[in-house]
């Protein structure tokens, strides 16, 4: 009798266990089936698990302290940008693609002395975006309205979008630009720096190679120093104007400040964006007292003292 009393005992005990384990296993299944919103492209930072999902939880992806467990079992999370396909999955599916999935990368490049408009325009082009809403995310959320980024080549995940584009070179430019400053410096002081990037940007449209830039940007000093407007034609290709020829009748019709044809002193933002260069030209300008230049035959500029010289060499210049 006992020990039938012990076979049911075991027996009970048994379908328990089982029962929970189907109950897991079922719960499991379901919990994974469970759809599950996404971007198309995800940015994952390096560190542990837990790490992960606080991230992707704050990028508003309804993970629970569950998806650690479970993303144990499909293996370590991608670090970086990878690429989700589909804006709706399952929790399986996407804790696969967790650490499964790579990111399709494409190369943009940043050329110095672009606009940040004339770079919307070229993004839009290469990966397929919103000019209007990438040159609105690069106002909104830069240091400065123009000049925030870093020329340079930069490889971007195929289906970011436009918000997330900004916020990535943005982000990169804006760590490149604090080192520069700190390593000049020994401080990053935006407002500060942002006058320099503004004399620099000058200096990045006017110079026709990176050995004037520390000549172009002694004139731009001397020229301030005498009260006498900079009159340059580089500080009229700001934003949508770029690539536009300046002309004696915009120079006439452009009442913006950025003109210094009519107003004293630098224009109020960089007009463009700048390399390192043409940053340390501005802050370690070559000691000259030249106040005219103008572009040679050979492309390169022709720096005077004296007006009259400036007139001949003009005058050089057209025969």
């Amino acid at each position: 009798m006992i020990i039938e009393k012990t076979k049911v005992k075991k027996l009970y005990i048994v379908n328990w266990i089982f029962e929970i384990i189907l109950f897991t296993v079922l719960f499991v299944i379901y919990y994974l089936a469970q759809p599950l919103h996404t971007s198309k492209v995800l940015y994952i930072p390096s560190g542990s698990i837990s790490a992960i999902i606080t991230h992707l939880k704050g990028k508003n992806i309804a993970l629970t302290s569950l998806d650690k467990t479970y993303l144990r079992f499909f293996g370590t999370p991608q670090q970086g940008w990878i690429y989700m396909g589909e804006k709706k999955m399952t929790h399986g599916d996407f804790l696969y693609k967790l650490t499964h999935a790579k990111a399709a990368m494409t190369e943009v490049t940043l050329i110095p002395g672009e606009t940040t408009f004339g770079f919307s325009r070229q993004l839009s082009e290469d990966l397929g975006l919103d000019a209007e809403k990438l040159y609105k995310a690069f106002s909104s959320l830069g240091h400065y309205k123009e000049g925030s980024l870093v020329p340079d080549t930069y490889s971007l995940p195929i289906g970011i979008n436009e918000k997330e584009a900004a916020i990535h070179l943005l982000r990169s430019s804006s760590l490149r630009h604090k080192a520069w400053s700190e390593k000049i410096f020994g401080e990053y002081n935006k407002k500060k720096w942002q006058q320099y990037l503004i004399m620099a940007s000058v200096i990045q449209k006017e110079a026709a190679n990176k050995e004037e830039m520390p000549i172009v940007a002694s004139v731009i000093y001397n020229r301030l120093n005498k009260g006498m407007k900079l009159q340059m034609d580089g500080t009229l290709n700001y934003g949508e104007f770029s690539h536009q020829k300046v002309t004696a009748k915009r120079i006439r019709n452009d009442k913006s400040p950025y003109n210094t044809y009519k107003y004293k002193g630098l224009p109020p933002l960089p007009v463009c964006n700048v390399e390192l260069v043409a940053i340390k030209a501005a802050i370690f300008p070559a000691k000259t007292e030249y106040l005219y230049f103008m572009k040679g035959k050979n492309g390169t500029h022709d720096f005077s003292r004296y007006y009259s010289t400036h007139l001949r060499n003009i005058e050089g210049a057209t025969k």
